[in-house]
């Protein structure tokens, strides 16, 4: 989506909004002994409430509202039984439709305390997260981000996983500039537009650049270590972006 009027900028703030109060209200919930799927279902009665639809559900027919990835589960966690205990990384990912526009958002913790490697682990990515979004300008080449990112993980010691990466957002899920890589792809000669409407959601691992779809055809696995993940949506401008989550 391209931002051309402030109604379309209000409608996606609303979004932005919306999606932060979820996983901001489910990771609240996030603690030992709470299971996933109940941690989902609040996230579900909270878009229900606001007239908004979960967008992977409504985009793919993913099997819940929100994607809940724990430890070695990357990206796109089915959010089942299970229950969470005191050290596992957890990632949270919540994408809904309000109104016709989309937003994107996701954060990843650590139940209880994180240990010294993984609050590493989780300052490298929101790190590469926010310095990939202090570049962004209207003009410059979409793989920027991927070089940034590519080299906050390189001095704090981490991998990116390459087949997981950023993309267009706004009145879909998934639209155009299409997918965005979180490592540096010189030929990728695609600029930013003025308006233009992306995630920014880099995935840092301890031992693994690229993950693998799991046998339940959702969840992307680690074959090795972990990862973490921070995300925002964004709007390019000719000078500071903006963040509507």
């Amino acid at each position: 989506m391209t931002i051309r009027h402030r109604h379309e900028l209000d409608g996606l703030r609303r979004a932005g909004a919306l999606v932060s109060g979820i996983l901001a209200a489910m990771r609240e919930r996030a603690v030992a002994g709470a299971v996933s799927r109940d941690l989902d279902a609040h996230g579900a009665e909270l878009m229900r409430k606001a007239g908004a639809r979960s967008a992977p559900a409504l985009t793919y027919g993913f099997p819940g509202a929100t994607c809940i990835s724990i430890n070695a589960v990357a990206a796109h966690g089915i959010p089942d039984d299970a229950a969470l205990r005191d050290g596992d990384l957890v990632n949270i990912d919540v994408s809904a439709e309000l109104d016709g526009y989309f937003a994107d958002t996701g954060a990843s913790f650590v139940v209880g305390g994180a240990s010294p490697a993984q609050q590493r682990l989780l300052e490298a990515a929101r790190e590469a997260r926010d310095a990939a979004i202090a570049q962004l300008r209207a003009g410059e080449l979409i793989n920027g981000i991927g070089r940034t990112v590519e080299t906050v993980a390189a001095r704090r010691g981490f991998r990116v996983i390459r087949n997981l990466g950023s993309h267009g957002v706004g009145r879909a899920l998934h639209e155009a500039p299409g997918t965005i890589p979180g490592h540096y792809e010189p030929r990728d000669t695609r600029r930013l537009r003025e308006g233009m409407v992306i995630t920014v959601e880099p995935f840092l691992a301890t031992h693994c650049d690229r993950a693998r779809e799991a046998a339940d055809g959702w969840s992307m696995v680690c074959p090795r270590g972990v990862a973490a993940q921070f995300e925002h949506t964004v709007v390019v401008t000719r000078g500071e972006p903006i963040i509507v989550t």
